[in-house]
Parts: C-alpha cells; structure tokens; sequence
C-alpha cells in the first residue's frame, strides 16, 4: 500500500467526523470514512461508512471494501452511496480506534488503516452488599466459570460466520423501567471486582422476556453466574444474551422474530433480586445494548427483512 493512499484515507477522516465532505487530493485511490454517530462512545456499536471520494474522477468506484477493528472483522454490505458495516468499540481503550480497510476497485486491492475518533462516557458505580460466597471461588466454581464463559464465547465467534438475521430497530426485550444501566463499576463489599456489562430491566418472577430482533438460538444454559440464560445469534457478528431467567421457552436452534418470547424473568445464577440482564456482544466486545437500540440508521443502510 502506498503512503499516499493511507494518507488520502487518514486525511479525510477528522474532517468526515467533523461533519464535512473535505479530502485531500492525491494521484493515489482515495475514500470518505464516517462513523455514525459521529464521534461514538466507548463502549457502544456505531456505523462505520465508507465511500468514494466523489472529488475524484481518476479512480475506479469501489466495488468492495472489508475490514477488522479491535479484532473482529467487519461486515460490510452494499448500499446506495457505498458500503456501510457494524463496528464495536471495546469499552477499555485510548481515543482513538485502530480500523484496518481494504479498498477494492475492479482489479486493484489496497490496504490502508484509519484511526476513529472516540469519547470516553461516564458510567456510574454501584456499591454493593453480598454474601462472600458471591465473590470469592474456590477452584472448583473457578473453573465452572471460565468453562461458561468459553462457551459464550464461541457462540460470539461463529455469529461471524452467520449471515445477518436482524434489521432495525431493535425491540427491547422488557416494557419496564431499567434499573442499572451498562458500564458502571461493580464494588462489591468495598472492592470494585468488575464493571456491569449489561442493562438490566425490573420485572417479577414469571413476566416474559422477548426477543430483540431476529436470530437464531445458539445457546441455551445453566451457568452460575448468569444462571438460566439464552444466547441469540443475529448474524454478522451481533449476539444478544438474556441472564437469570427463570424458564426458556425456546430451545437451540430455533430461528425467532423480534419481540417473540424467549423466557420469563427470574432470580437464577448470582443474583440480588428477580430482574432481566440484557447483554449484548460484537464478536468477543461487549457493547451496551442500549448503544443499538438507540442507534439512528445510517443514511445509506439498506435493513434486512
């Protein structure tokens, strides 16, 4: 890849971010970057957009683009003005996100990384009182646990290998007041042990839980620290995982409707009180879900039915 082409792509992108259309002009291929929302959070899903620079009329269009970012490919699809993909954004890191691209043009491939501008929310802590059986493992649960989340893990890995099942928007699994919200700090007894990967919503024992858009059962478990849980496969990378339940009314392998009941809330695993942990996953990141449900559509996607 030349340096010219990287600086093209490189140049264009703050000024993209900025909400203008402005790209330096070089002999070697150029493109537009943008991200929507322009400037996303740790932490969250964007959409990542790329396109032709539309200055330039010595260069092929683009008639493919692929990409990885953070370690998980990017899924891109075809619309009106280009090509546009998912992008997770892990919640640890710097302010910007390495974004590996390569550009297709007829018979020309070229390779090129940009860097996405990103901002750093303030999440809450929560100071809580548990019995230290709920945060001290002997090697036995220790075990369990990691053997559990192994297997959540793969469930995210293939969902790249899954064509993608979901269109916006997305449809939130409970009609009920949130009750903590993603990213917070976990201090637990005085120590901060983790940080509150999920949202959770408030409902009693037995009310039902549905799905948030279009997917596949991948997974269907006991596990101790989510207790019952369901795991869909969206397709393209996007899993969706709901935690403490207190029955599955959906086994593995079925394909399910947004908004389609999956379970019904319960206090199973570790747990506090009966409520609805809703997880959300780009391949291996963990995103706030509320991220996509939020998420205006970028203005050249094309949804899938």
């Amino acid at each position: 890849m030349s340096a010219a082409l990287r600086t093209a792509v490189c140049a264009a992108l703050p000024w993209v971010l900025g909400g203008s259309m402005l790209s330096a002009q070089f002999a070697a291929p150029s493109a537009v970057v943008r991200t929507t929302p322009a400037m996303p959070a740790r932490g969250s899903v964007a959409w990542l957009e790329v396109e032709d620079d539309r200055s330039r009329n010595d260069q092929s269009p683009l008639t493919a683009v692929e990409g990885e970012a953070a370690g998980e490919p990017l899924h891109f699809e075809k619309v009106e003005r280009g090509f546009v993909a998912l992008v997770g954004i892990p919640l640890e890191g710097g302010d910007t996100l390495a974004v590996a691209l390569r550009l297709s043009r007829q018979a020309r491939a070229d390779s090129t990384r940009v860097g996405l501008l990103v901002r750093h929310p303030s999440y809450p802590s929560e100071r809580l009182k548990v019995p230290p059986r709920m945060v001290q493992y002997d090697s036995a649960t220790r075990a369990r646990v990691e053997s559990e989340q192994a297997r959540a893990l793969e469930v995210s890995r293939r969902s790249h290998e899954t064509p993608r099942l979901w269109a916006e928007p997305l449809t939130l699994p409970r009609d009920s007041r949130i009750t903590s919200a993603y990213g917070g700090a976990r201090e637990y007894n005085g120590q901060v042990t983790s940080r509150h990967m999920g949202t959770d919503f408030a409902g009693a024992v037995g009310t039902p839980v549905g799905a948030a858009a279009r997917g596949v059962v991948a997974l269907v478990a006991d596990f101790y620290l989510a207790g019952r849980a369901v795991y869909l496969d969206h397709g393209a990378g996007l899993v969706t995982g709901y935690f403490h339940l207190s029955q599955a009314d959906v086994a593995e392998g079925d394909t399910v409707a947004a908004g389609q009941r999956i379970g019904a809330v319960g206090r199973t695993g570790r747990v506090t009180g009966p409520h609805l942990h809703w997880i959300m996953r780009y391949g291996g990141i963990s995103v706030d879900p509320m991220s996509l449900a939020r998420l205006e559509k970028a203005g050249t996607v094309n949804s899938k039915q």
